[in-house]
């Protein structure tokens, strides 16, 4: 029944993919890269766009033969079917969208973007399906697997040179510029942008409408509680380290701060000096997707930050799993929302204080210094909404929140008492 439901969310995702296609062609500002060898064939020739889908489709999936070799497995040839289906459904839409034929420039533009946004919507319902891939993306992780390239590079090269091929198949049928427009750019740009929005906007379905293991709660083997964790979200400036690192050694914690820059780069592969630079680092969300967009087509890569942040959620899991610890930032009071015993606790304190404290301890100027605040805060303020869609700060989302000009001593008194009314609410406590 599970893998049935996944194949009908595929098809209807098929078919919206088809609608999308045939309404940015019906634009006529281009079409999708990977439309554009077959639509600049169907301007020329009798055979329909559709047909000429199907074609383009098979000798990818012969190309991938070779590619693989013995690596091509059955289920590879699954892709027969679904492009001939998916070429059928392009005849189907073109037909019923044979009202539409645009004038003015703005209302093709208009077209265009609703197309996009259709096709869009379409390869996320793919993706969420994941059951199988069109030939398209399918060669892509063909060629990334075999030559070991990364993905998103790989469909990038693929689309710019299925749109360079389409441009001088024109040149040469008609010696002008035909079937490959801006449109075809911006459909490039913005498509797999849009399925990443839709991914990410809509990620509540997924539990929703497949029987995925749920995290169960953590519970002792004996099934009573868990040991304790604290994790500490900061601002920049106040201190945060510093004191986590105090509450752990008055407790008898553990501390992870660094440690969990090495674990993520020995899972992920890359050096610990990336992971550093790209965790709680995102600059500008839009363009962070606008990149990443290619690796929504992956049903094995993510894209370079979206991996640190998957792997870091998992090494944060992991260590809390042993309790008796104080973890320092990366979102983990929303990895460990679910967690039984655990105190969110979020640190701030004035822009005065921050400024003076960031002068003292890095040797900048009171302008630098409240810029480097300013700076930090936005990105850990971005990545924070980005994974996890609340407010970084908003005091709904933690135990408790203290204002560090407190002093060191209050703010362990505070995290202290309050940690041991949570543990006294936990069976064998």
């Amino acid at each position: 029944m599970e893998k049935l439901k996944r194949y009908v969310i595929f098809l209807i995702g098929l078919f919206i993919n088809s609608l999308g296609v045939s309404l940015i062609t019906k634009a006529d500002l281009g079409t999708s890269p990977i439309s554009s060898i077959p639509y600049v064939l169907s301007l020329n020739f009798l055979m329909t766009l559709g047909q000429f889908t199907i074609i383009f489709s098979i000798l990818l999936i012969i190309i991938q033969l070779f590619i693989l070799r013995k690596n091509f497995k059955a289920e590879h040839l699954l892709q027969i079917p679904i492009s001939i289906l998916f070429g059928y459904f392009i005849d189907l839409t073109m037909v019923l969208l044979g009202f539409v034929h645009p004038e003015a420039y703005g209302f093709k533009i208009i077209y265009l973007l609703i197309g996009c946004v259709i096709l869009g919507f379409g390869v996320y319902m793919e993706v969420l399906a994941n059951v199988a891939m069109l030939p398209g993306e399918s060669f892509v992780r063909a060629v990334s697997s075999t030559w070991n390239t990364n993905f998103g590079n790989t469909k990038v090269a693929f689309d710019v040179s299925l749109t360079v091929i389409a441009a001088v198949l024109s040149f040469i049928f008609v010696h002008r510029l035909e079937g490959v427009r801006e449109g075809t750019i911006i459909a490039a740009l913005l498509v797999g942008f849009i399925a990443r929005l839709f991914g990410r906007y809509l990620a509540f379905l997924k539990p929703i409408l497949f029987s995925e293991p749920s995290s169960a709660v953590e519970t002792a083997e004996d099934g009573t509680a868990v040991s304790p964790v604290i994790v500490i979200g900061r601002q920049y400036g106040s201190g945060g380290h510093d004191l986590g690192k105090a509450i752990a050694e008055k407790l008898g914690y553990e501390f992870y701060d660094h440690e969990i820059i090495q674990m993520t780069a020995g899972t992920t592969g890359y050096t610990p000096q990336f992971v550093k630079e790209k965790e709680e680092n995102m600059t500008n969300s839009f363009l962070y997707d606008l990149v990443s967009q290619m690796y929504i087509y992956s049903d094995e890569h993510d894209a370079p930050r979206d991996k640190i942040f998957e792997s870091e959620a998992s090494v944060i899991r992991q260590l809390a799993s042993k309790g008796n610890c104080v973890i320092l930032g990366r979102c983990a009071d929303y990895i460990l929302k679910d967690r039984p015993c655990c105190l969110k606790v979020y640190m701030h304190a004035s822009e005065e204080y921050r400024t003076k404290r960031i002068m003292s301890t890095e040797q900048l100027s009171e302008k630098e210094a409240q810029q480097k605040i300013l700076q930090n805060d936005r990105r850990r303020a971005d990545n924070y909404r980005y994974y996890t869609r609340r407010i970084w700060g908003l005091a709904k989302n933690y135990d408790l929140t203290i204002d560090t000009e407190l002093g060191e001593e209050t703010v362990i008194d505070l995290v202290s008492k309050t940690l041991d009314r949570i543990k006294a609410a936990q069976p064998s406590f």
